[in-house]
């Protein structure tokens, strides 16, 4: 896994911050090659990291780009961000260096003035979620297209052909279905705890949509639900919800700051 861009200055809080994400991949790493090789053991020792290859990083978007055959960018979701990150890649990728985008709510022409963008859309949390959405926009070459399916499927992936609309396929379908659950909420049709339920006996859902809302993270699902909204204002299920939005003007964005319309404990175990 090379490289992890780690921007800010080597002493400063940003470079700590980067530290505690390279951990992070390695501690999940190791946590996958303990489930899904222990049965190749080396010596008797536990399968490790070291089967997926170490994390590098980097301080320098630019340098980790410059020996990329494909670069896969995960970045909060701020165009303006994104595009100043793929203008330092473009000038140091070599040639044929594929671009691939997490983004599963900004439009690949609005990346796309920075450089050649493609859209990988991978779910959370990676190491568990099998699928990525392989987008084909209209410009794709089949090769590109190919390389694209190719490296998704190498990771041991499910890689699914979709074309570039809004949230794809999966998000398209699943923040509407997240927002009408705060909806009812917001309607006093049933408390949360009880859509929750119902959704896993009734439907059969791992987890309910209330709770998947707080794990995902309420400010993801109102930043995207807000992208589409002023994109397609006449569209219903794209309206916002003045529940979510009070939940995330008070800092309530769920899962990763301890309450949303739950509360978490420091594991990230719902309390």
């Amino acid at each position: 896994v090379s490289p992890v861009w780690l921007p800010g200055d080597p002493g400063g809080p940003e470079r700590a911050v980067a530290g505690k994400a390279v951990q992070s991949i390695q501690t999940s790493l190791e946590r996958v090659a303990k489930k899904q090789l222990k049965d190749r053991a080396r010596g008797g020792q536990t399968a490790g990291v070291q089967d997926y290859g170490q994390p590098g990083h980097s301080q320098s978007a630019a340098d980790a780009a410059k020996s990329a055959d494909l670069v896969v960018e995960a970045v909060v979701e701020n165009l303006e961000l994104k595009r100043s990150l793929y203008r330092q890649l473009d000038s140091t990728a070599p040639a044929g260096c594929l671009f691939a985008s997490n983004t599963s709510s900004l439009g690949i022409a609005e990346l796309a003035e920075a450089a050649d963008i493609r859209r990988l859309h991978f779910f959370n949390p990676v190491p568990v979620m099998r699928l990525v959405e392989v987008v084909r926009t209209p410009d794709i070459t089949e090769a590109a297209f190919n390389q694209l399916l190719e490296f998704s499927r190498s990771l041991g992936k499910s890689a699914v052909p979709c074309k570039d609309t809004p949230g794809f396929i999966v998000n398209r379908l699943l923040v509407p279905y997240l927002t009408e659950a705060v909806r009812m909420l917001e309607r006093g049709d049933a408390t949360a705890e009880d859509i929750d339920t119902a959704m896993r006996l009734g439907a059969g859902h791992p987890m309910g949509p209330i709770e998947l809302a707080d794990y995902v993270g309420l400010d993801t699902t109102k930043f995207i639900m807000d992208g589409w909204h002023a994109k397609f204002p006449n569209v219903e299920l794209f309206k916002p919800s003045d529940m979510l939005n009070k939940l995330v003007e008070e800092g309530r964005l769920g899962r990763k700051t301890g309450q949303g319309f739950y509360k978490w404990d420091s594991k990230g175990s719902k309390l």
